[in-house]
């Protein structure tokens, strides 16, 4: 079976998993993101660059790549797919991987995508980065307005318990952690491979070290498609390796 062809049939079972009968019920939507659990792991890998949220021995792990000002990863990330995902790692059935991309600080000027990674880097200091990150996508400004501002950084974590400290305030205020929004940068850029020398564009995910592909990125933002997706993998992991995308 073609390649293309094969991830479609993958895809479409995925969907009748989900509609279908007999197949786990898939809980109602969380009011606060991941549910409200406030417990969850969440680190910095060894590379440096990829922060994992969710239980290290779950068996799904999706990496995403996103641009805090990316008007699409704010789509996915509110009204797409995502708190699907953040219902499967409560349920420790998924990690999440993020890689944090600031491009459109080149593109759209400013400082704002740069802020944000900084911010959330700080957050993940803090064991606050799974909250901020809903509130910053929540709160997005205008793709063409420069909103995240210091000013407007620290005031969205007045909405996440516990965040707002001398520590975390410094740390925005100061850019403390540039060195690492290069590197995470570097990192968007490098995953994108020869054919995508800029990164493999935002919001990218690649569930168990497969990518969806670009014409079929689409279904990240139907949260039926996308939990139908997860629950199929979840149930036949192979069948997805081996898709050999």
């Amino acid at each position: 079976m073609r390649r293309g062809a094969q991830f479609a049939a993958v895809c479409t079972v995925a969907v009748l998993v989900l509609v279908g009968c007999g197949q786990r019920h898939v809980p109602a939507k969380p009011k606060t993101p991941y549910g409200g659990v406030a417990d969850l792991p969440e680190k910095l890998s060894a590379d440096g660059t990829t922060i994992t949220v969710g239980d290290p021995e779950a068996s799904l792990t999706v990496h995403l790549y996103e641009d805090p000002r990316c008007p699409y990863c704010k789509e996915f990330e509110t009204t797409g797919g995502a708190p699907e995902l953040q219902d499967a790692t409560v349920q420790r059935e998924a990690r999440t991987q993020y890689t944090l991309a600031s491009f459109l600080y080149d593109r759209l000027g400013g400082t704002g995508s740069k802020k944000a990674v900084n911010a959330l880097r700080a957050a993940l200091a803090e064991g606050k980065f799974a909250e901020y990150h809903a509130v910053l996508y929540a709160n997005q400004p205008d793709e063409s307005v420069d909103g995240y501002t210091d000013a407007s950084l620290l005031k969205l974590a007045r909405q996440v318990e516990g965040l707002r400290s001398p520590a975390f305030d410094a740390a925005v205020k100061s850019m403390k952690y540039r060195s690492f929004v290069a590197a995470s940068q570097k990192a968007y850029e490098q995953a994108g491979g020869t054919k995508e020398p800029d990164g493999p564009g935002t919001p990218t995910a690649v569930i168990n070290n497969v990518r969806i592909p670009l014409n079929y990125n689409g279904m990240l933002y139907d949260r039926t498609v996308f939990a139908g997706l997860l629950q199929r993998i979840h149930d036949d992991p192979g069948q997805w390796q081996d898709t050999d995308l």
